[in-house]
């Protein structure tokens, strides 16, 4: 299944381990994020460091950890789509998201931003829905294997 993740998941997972992290790292999804989300993530460098009480060094690791399992996905690929959205969800910032979704033809977007609620679009997928999915999932295959 493919998935657009937003940078407030990656966040997330980078300020303590939990669901959203184990989310991550679920072989269930294919993963992928416009590449303005590297711009984000370094916006708020700082402020995740000092919520996760982590060094620089094991802030570089853990997100190197979390973005081999996430494909970044070129400007030049969802540029095209951006004009598409523009008037679509209230918040600028949001559009490469919706936009890259759209480029790869997503399952959905995961996002706890209720920005995305305004566009009908691409499906939004909470951390209740993945997990949902995940067991979903794993029913079938158990059905599959019996």
């Amino acid at each position: 299944m493919k998935v657009v993740i937003y940078c407030n998941r990656i966040i997330a997972a980078l300020i303590k381990e939990s669901t959203t992290r184990d989310i991550i790292f679920n072989k269930n999804f294919d993963f992928f994020a416009p590449n303005y989300i590297l711009i984000e993530i370094n916006k708020y460098k700082s402020f995740i460091i000092d919520k996760a009480k982590i060094s620089e060094e094991n802030f570089d690791i853990l997100l190197s950890l979390i973005f081999q399992n996430i494909i970044v996905i070129p400007k030049n690929i969802y540029n095209k789509f951006i004009k598409k959205f523009k008037y679509k969800i209230k918040d600028q910032k949001d559009i490469p998201y919706l936009a890259a979704a759209f480029a790869i033809k997503a399952d959905g977007i995961w996002t706890h931003d209720t920005d995305f609620k305004d566009q009908k679009e691409i499906q939004i997928f909470s951390n209740i829905d993945m997990l949902n999915l995940i067991r979903s999932n794993s029913q079938a295959l158990n059905i599959f294997l019996t």
